[in-house]
């Protein structure tokens, strides 16, 4: 067996295994098989070994080689003094010739690379903190002025129009017969929210008080009730009220209905509504100048040597991402060409490999700056985010454990906590 360094990041263990040693270690684990086997014909634990060969001489010839595999990189690491904790990945096989004689096997071991973050400070860009005018603060209060006025019936005797909110009864009928859920008394709807199907808002504009008006809509052919989709119905609907939102109204008032404190005040609302623009311009310069130019500074400040494992797992990853977005031309000249596959996995190759360098320098700058996230920080933002886009959050849950999506989402926390701090951000707002 012999052993040598392509990289800091990737080692390659040669070695050969003689047939003889492979049919010796297939002999010791047959035995081992037949103690512990139940065999008709046979007591317990006595099945000889001619027989468990007969039965599972493939699979116990498997792990004989697996066996001798593991052997020979444990001698490498050894040899070359590599601990557990220093191998990434599992270990790639170039070569495995089994020929009469003997096997010959070259096998590379990736390496955690030893990242040297030293003067990463440097990298950290300046930015300026956004201003927030007298006139965008006016205009942010004036919406939530609107959003908070009340609903009100109409005065002016004019028809339904698109963002009015009509209060309706309504009957609806399939094939002439009235049909279950399709009717309603009282029921508020603000006409062209799309919240009813296609063809109903537009159909009532126009109703006044007091109307009634037959309509008619097709159900789309994908609705949930099999019953209905794709069916021509028709409603009965009575036109019961007009409403629209008050005149919005921007005092003490407007500001203690938003912030929900009996101390409010108008001053105290645009105080607040101007931290809250900030802090709005300072995510939006985050996400979209700060953090690329950050990690696109540490990538080009520091050089050192990547797993080719990792980096092809990103190849892999990032190729597939690529084909998911081509055309199903695109995809039938990929599919089964082997040349066009690889042309594929080279295109995004370059990506690939700032990606990897990315998170092990981010995972190192980490640990230089005492930055962490736990296992029930992720957990939490998770269940957080299901709710958030009304899902189960069990569910929603299970799906990132078993997808083994945890890892990933682990290190975006890590890496905005990192470059939150970085970049004194939570800080920013109070300079």
């Amino acid at each position: 067996m012999t052993s040598e360094k392509i990289d800091n990041a990737n080692l390659l263990v040669k070695g050969t295994i003689p047939n003889q040693e492979i049919e010796q270690r297939v002999e010791r684990l047959a035995k081992e098989a037949g103690k512990q086997m139940n065999v008709a014909g046979f007591r317990k634990g006595k099945v000889p070994a001619s027989v468990v060969k007969k039965m599972h001489g493939e699979q116990l010839r498997r792990d004989a080689e697996g066996e001798a595999i593991r052997e020979m990189l444990n001698k490498a690491y050894t040899q070359e003094e590599i601990s557990a904790e220093d191998v990434i990945g599992d270990p790639m096989f170039k070569k495995f010739e089994e020929g009469e004689e003997q096997i010959e096997a070259e096998i590379q071991i990736c390496l955690r690379p030893a990242v040297d973050v030293e003067g990463y400070a440097e990298a950290v860009p300046s930015y300026e903190l956004p201003e927030v005018s007298d006139e965008e603060v006016e205009e942010r209060i004036k919406t939530l002025a609107e959003q908070a006025a009340p609903l009100v019936s109409l005065e002016e005797d004019r028809p339904l129009q698109e963002g009015d909110t009509a209060v309706f009864d309504f009957v609806g009928y399939l094939d002439g017969e009235p049909f279950e859920g399709g009717s309603a008394e009282d029921f508020e709807l603000q006409i062209g929210s799309g919240q009813f199907i296609p063809g109903f808002e537009e159909q009532m504009i126009g109703m006044k008080k007091g109307e009634k008006r037959r309509i008619k809509v097709t159900f789309p052919e994908d609705y949930q009730a099999s019953n209905l989709a794709g069916k021509e119905t028709e409603f009965d609907i009575t036109l019961k009220d007009i409403k629209v939102k008050a005149e919005p109204k921007i005092d003490d008032e407007l500001a203690k209905t938003i912030t929900k404190k009996e101390d409010a005040t108008l001053e105290t609302l645009k105080e607040q509504v101007r931290e809250q623009l900030v802090t709005e311009k300072l995510s939006k310069l985050y996400n979209e100048e700060l953090k690329p130019k950050l990690l696109e500074a540490l990538v080009e400040k520091f050089e050192f040597d990547l797993p080719e494992n990792i980096v092809e797992q990103e190849i892999d990853n990032l190729a597939n991402q690529k084909a998911q977005a081509l055309s199903k031309e695109e995809l039938e000249k990929i599919q089964g060409n082997a040349e066009e596959i690889e042309k594929l996995r080279e295109s995004v190759r370059e990506d690939a490999v700032r990606s990897v360098k990315a998170t092990f320098i981010v995972d190192a700058v980490a640990k230089a700056e005492g930055v962490d996230v736990s296992d029930q920080e992720v957990s939490q933002a998770l269940y957080y985010e299901a709710l958030m886009s009304g899902q189960d959050p069990e569910a929603f849950l299970k799906y990132y454990q078993k997808n083994n999506l945890f890892p990933a989402v682990k290190m975006g926390m890590i890496e905005d906590k990192l470059f939150t701090k970085l970049l004194d951000l939570d800080n920013a707002g109070k300079k």
